[in-house]
């Protein structure tokens, strides 16, 4: 039996990087995966990938920064498969270029809020009632030592991050006698958004990689994946509320996050 049998786990922004490779491990371990991504078609290959090892997966085309559809996430997820066990809220999009704080506006600001804080509150506050019933539910956020450490020229992206640590920790003392627990992983791992901006940026990717102790970005399914599946197993039933960097070791002294804007638009 694999770790996860039995259980049903959500994970949002499966589709690609770190979220598509949480949601492949979980599946080997015998967890049923709704695999809920934006983008029809590369949602629904990760579920198609699943099901061609073995596994169950059901694809979920869900914008998070739509209440709605984050609502209707969850509905499908019990319809299908009669409950849910482990929320993974991974989700993240925005096309907002790197800017100054100076130069950000309100729908800018407010749209990273929404996808990025507002759909996982929204997801784990719809998950809560099935997880409190069965007394077992596992929340883990995927915030960003962006946040963290304030990195320049993200901060719409810092303050969502940010935001949702803080409810995390916030729903993790609340939930914990519910046997709920709730953490956060703030990741450092070779996605494809990570070689986008290594193409517009390669020096500052090049000084963030060597800054890392273990001198390389973590594979989402050798590096990441492992330990989003710790924390959604009963080996986490005592961990809760934390925040664990799963990045190499360049949270100890900070990354070298400087990308290089003008002072003016």
């Amino acid at each position: 039996m694999g770790k996860l049998e039995g259980k049903v786990a959500i994970v949002t922004g499966a589709g690609a990087g770190i979220g598509k490779g949480i949601a492949k491990v979980f599946a080997r371990e015998g967890a049923r995966v709704t695999v809920a991504e934006y983008n029809a078609e590369s949602g629904q290959q990760t579920a198609s990938e699943i099901e061609q090892e073995g596994g169950q997966a059901l694809f979920v085309q869900v914008d998070v920064g739509n209440k709605d559809q984050v609502l209707s996430m969850v509905s499908q997820t019990i319809e299908t498969w009669g409950r849910v066990d482990i929320l993974i809220n991974n989700a993240w999009s925005s096309r907002a270029p790197l800017a100054r704080v100076e130069w950000f506006d309100d729908t800018t600001l407010q749209s990273a809020f929404e996808v990025g804080t507002m759909g996982a509150f929204w997801a784990m506050q719809a998950c809560y009632p099935y997880m409190k019933e069965q007394a077992y539910g596992r929340v883990v956020n995927m915030c960003s030592l962006n946040g963290v450490n304030a990195h320049m020229y993200s901060m719409h992206y810092n303050m969502a991050k940010e935001a949702l640590r803080a409810i995390t920790r916030t729903a993790a003392v609340e939930w914990a006698s519910k046997g709920i627990n709730c953490n956060v992983i703030c990741p450092a791992a070779k996605t494809e958004a990570l070689s986008k901006f290594e193409a517009a940026a390669p020096d500052n990717v090049k000084a963030l990689k060597n800054a890392i102790p273990m001198k390389y970005f973590g594979d989402p399914e050798l590096d990441i994946a492992p330990v989003a599946l710790f924390l959604s197993t009963e080996e986490s039933r005592y961990v809760t509320g934390n925040t664990l960097f799963v990045d190499g070791g360049s949270h100890v002294n900070g990354s070298p996050w400087a990308p290089e804007l003008p002072e003016e638009l």
